[in-house]
């Protein structure tokens, strides 16, 4: 029989299990773990290295620093809770619990594709009107462009827990992750969730969709400025400032796309894959975003190297 959210036994869901590995699951952690404590190091210490380093107190780095602490926000809501359902069998999570992981899932989501907007911007702003640069992207404008990424975030998927709080949910209700995702919830709910999908739906293309188009509409633009450079050495030097970026855009949106075709497409595709796959989306950027930009920016590398050096000299 369904029961409403509103009532005193509220709804709990259960976690996706690794079907058929049970038994090894809390083996199967162990790289789980290795992988959110390195998001946590990189990022962390592109952190630490922006702030300790004046000269890198420019609007690039802050927006750099902007995805360290989004990629760090989006690890630990979500790794933590599946670390203690592998390693100590809490499979079971709350109406409430449920939806605020939702919740800030798909908000800090929005805001990281917001700010891989503003940074292609930046690189358009910096390659095709160099002479301006300086003076459109300050400082104060870059925090301003932080705070809008998460007033745009709040006000587009705050609504999705919304939707479902006064649904009645009933039968078997297993999630196909191992966290909260609309979809995922929206799916187990026994009422018309009509207003879900198209809300749901419009969200996304309204933010992260139009996000995209516009990323590949500032590239479009910055590759008919670098063609029109005479000397090729002189296009791939200018070309090449652009590449950490396209990686870090690359990291973020090809998860994204394969879990929502998995989600789409994906419903006789096996269980496993559910589970890879949204554990791929919520922790390949977190992982490489900090390598990708320390492998190509010098500064912080150099930050870093002195960093461990002064470390490694300190008296034991």
């Amino acid at each position: 029989m369904p029961f409403s959210n509103s009532s005193e036994l509220s709804p709990s869901f259960i976690l996706a299990s690794l079907p058929g590995l049970e038994a090894a699951q809390s083996w199967m952690a162990i790289p789980l773990c290795s992988a959110y404590v390195l998001a946590v190091l990189g990022n962390g210490a592109v952190l630490l290295v922006v702030r300790a380093e004046p000269s890198l107190h420019a609007p690039m780095y802050f927006f750099l620093c902007m995805l360290a602490a989004i990629d760090l926000a989006l690890a630990t809501a979500t790794v933590p809770r599946i670390l203690c359902f592998y390693w100590f069998g809490s499979r079971e999570i709350s109406f409430a619990a449920c939806l605020l992981q939702m919740f800030l899932i798909h908000t800090l989501s929005a805001v990281e594709s917001t700010v891989l907007l503003a940074m292609a911007v930046d690189r358009y702003v910096a390659i095709c009107h160099p002479l301006r640069h300086a003076a459109i992207l300050t400082n104060g404008a870059t925090a301003k462009i932080g705070l809008l990424a998460v007033a745009r975030g709040v006000l587009f998927f705050l609504p999705l827990p919304l939707l479902l709080l006064p649904l009645p949910f009933c039968g078997p209700r297993v999630l196909s992750h191992s966290f909260c995702l609309h979809q995922d919830v929206m799916n187990l709910a026994c009422a018309n969730t009509t207003p879900s999908v198209v809300y749901g739906l419009t969200a996304i293309l309204l933010v992260m969709g139009l996000d995209a188009v516009l990323i590949c509409l500032s590239y479009l633009l910055i590759l008919k400025a670098v063609l029109r450079l005479a000397a090729w050495r002189e296009r791939l030097k200018v070309f090449s400032t652009c590449i950490a970026h396209i990686c870090v855009v690359l990291a973020f949106y090809v998860p994204l796309i394969g879990l929502s075709v998995v989600h789409r497409f994906g419903k006789d595709l096996a269980p496993l894959v559910h589970i890879i796959m949204g554990n791929i989306y919520i922790l390949v950027p977190a992982v490489l975003n900090p390598i990708i930009y320390g492998v190509r920016t010098k500064q912080i590398q150099r930050r870093i190297l002195s960093l461990i050096h002064v470390t490694d000299r300190a008296p034991r």
